[in-house]
């Protein structure tokens, strides 16, 4: 299974400067080979940090239709949609990631990520059923 994207407290990111390096290098990781999961979930990490929302959703869909069964990858894929202001499929995503066994409602409670989605009663409605 692919780790959750880190979240970090503001301040103690990387440089802008590796970030920067860390997508050319596994933009050129993925040239080579585009099916390289783990490549391909640092690079979509990498460009959500720098604010590249929807490169970063590119990499989250090639994900999900690479990794069907991965909870954290459709938690991801809903973080991304999320941030673009897409609720209807940051919802649909994060409704599959928890079909697959997403779990962890504490962290979905908070991850900043999903802000703009935290006030839908649809996203209440999910957070009740891990609760349970």
């Amino acid at each position: 299974m692919l780790p959750m994207r880190e979240q970090k407290p503001k301040g103690t990111g990387e440089a802008v400067e590796d970030v920067h390096f860390e997508i050319e290098f596994f933009r050129g990781v993925i040239r080579r080979d585009p099916r390289h999961i783990e490549a391909l979930q640092i690079l979509g990490d990498a460009y959500t940090k720098t604010g590249q929302w929807e490169k970063g959703l590119k990499i989250d869909v090639r994900l999900a239709k690479l990794c069907p069964t991965n909870p954290i990858v459709f938690y991801n894929l809903s973080c991304s949609y999320a941030l673009l202001q897409r609720a209807d499929e940051a919802l649909a995503a994060l409704t599959k990631a928890i079909s697959l066994g997403y779990a962890d409602a504490d962290w979905l409670e908070q991850d900043p990520d999903l802000k703009n989605i935290r006030e839908d009663a649809r996203f209440r409605e999910l957070c009740r059923q891990l609760s349970r």
